[in-house]
């Protein structure tokens, strides 16, 4: 939880030139590089953070305050505020005792994403398969999230994807983040009990620095920070979720996933309302062609990432080989004498389907005009060395010919031939 977000007004796009893997490569390796000179110690970064974590802690204890949780008999004093600790820092991997002030807890932040940044492994992804993940995203309701298994699912265990262009969120409060780069780190996570610890991954959300969305006080800031010797980093940290990896949900049903969807929701209404003193009128678009993400729930970004990996895992995606871009160095071992990650890149472009067995023989097969992606669903899959059947979920995925357009629904025309 927790975007440290900015109103911001767009303007135009760069429509200028055409996305290659090679620019790609080069873009994101300076972008990671630029990012940790300028992050280490940047006060104006864990200022920003900071008050971005006492907005989002003080906000969810008032909603714990008039939760079931208060109502509990003999609760334990301050039991609120611990949860709401344990529903942001324990759940992003911090373990207790948590810290009290904001900027203790945003300093540990700092450092968990310059650890990040020395250890991941870049990878790049085109606009086709970058559009076919926000498809695929969008058909997720917030409990398939919890169906994640991150030993399965997640090949890379510690990444930094950079976005083709950034993604133009709408928050909870009508502000806009312009999101260029997700990354992700394998944690445990701590809640209130001492037993109770997770698997999971802690993912961070970066902002474009120079991205479409300017408005005059992010303007200011820039060249604020510029002049004082600490610029902002060009990947700007937004925000750090803790998502759970042990597939928790995954063998529940279809009711229950609903219902705690339902659930997710009326937290999110509940936490809008609590943090409506800072919201604000959403800007007009502009010209900007990209459109915007409207994300009241809070929940763009575990969807995004889980259609990620989910695709990537099911081959939807190819990961392209490895190949170092030119003119790279690497940043030197952190403070904590962590080897950094080696100058390759890995692209992720849309795979192309294997052929099917009908096409070798020549018989009628189905001719699809669209591609559209699938949603997440529960089918009964055959065991035969277990002589059973067992339940498994499927998707989100994307069907149809890799050369043809995308839809954003469920719904596709085909032709016999």
């Amino acid at each position: 939880m927790g975007k440290a977000s900015r109103a911001k007004r767009e303007r135009s796009r760069d429509k200028a030139g055409q996305w290659t893997a090679a620019s790609a490569a080069r873009a994101a390796h300076r972008l990671r590089e630029e990012t940790q000179r300028c992050l280490a110690g940047n006060p104006w970064v864990q200022m920003m953070l900071a008050s971005n974590m006492n907005n989002v802690i003080t906000e969810l204890r008032g909603v714990l305050l008039h939760s079931d949780l208060a109502d509990m008999a003999a609760r334990p004093e301050g039991l609120e505020w611990d949860a709401a600790l344990s529903m942001t820092l324990g759940k992003q991997g911090y373990r207790p005792p948590w810290p009290r002030e904001p900027r203790e807890a945003a300093a540990w932040e700092i450092r968990q994403m310059g650890k990040l940044l020395r250890q991941a492994e870049v990878l790049v992804i085109s606009p086709a398969a970058h559009a076919a993940v926000m498809a695929a995203a969008a058909t997720l309701e917030p409990a398939d999230v919890s169906t994640l298994d991150r030993d399965r699912d997640i090949l890379v265990p510690t990444g930094l994807l950079v976005l083709p262009e950034p993604v133009v969120v709408v928050n909870r409060t009508g502000s806009l983040s312009d999101t260029k780069a997700f990354g992700w780190q394998f944690i445990t996570q701590h809640q209130i009990l001492p037993s109770a610890q997770y698997p999971g991954v802690r993912v961070t959300t970066f902002m474009d620095r120079d991205g479409p969305v300017q408005p005059p006080g992010w303007q200011q800031a820039v060249s604020q920070a510029r002049a004082s010797g600490s610029p902002l980093p060009p990947l700007m940290p937004d925000g750090m979720y803790g998502m759970r990896g042990d597939a928790c949900l995954a063998e529940e049903s279809s009711e229950v996933l609903a219902d705690l969807s339902e659930h997710h929701r009326q937290l999110q209404k509940a936490l809008t309302q609590a943090s409506g003193w800072r919201s604000e009128p959403v800007p007009e678009i502009g010209e900007w062609g990209g459109g915007h993400v409207e994300d009241p729930y809070d929940d763009f970004v575990g969807r995004y990432m889980f259609a990620f990996w989910r695709l990537i895992a099911q081959g939807v995606t190819a990961v392209g080989p490895s190949q170092a871009a030119p003119g790279v160095r690497t940043a030197a071992n952190g403070p904590d004498g962590s080897e950094p990650r080696d100058p390759d890149v890995r692209v992720i472009r849309l795979a192309a389907p294997s052929p099917r067995p009908s096409d070798a023989a020549g018989e009628t097969k189905r001719v699809y005009h669209h591609r559209w992606p699938v949603r997440m669903h529960k089918v009964r899959q055959w065991y035969p060395s277990r002589q059973e059947h067992r339940v498994i979920w499927r998707g989100p995925y994307i069907k149809g010919p890799a050369d043809a357009p995308l839809m954003t629904g469920e719904k596709a025309y085909l032709v016999d031939s």
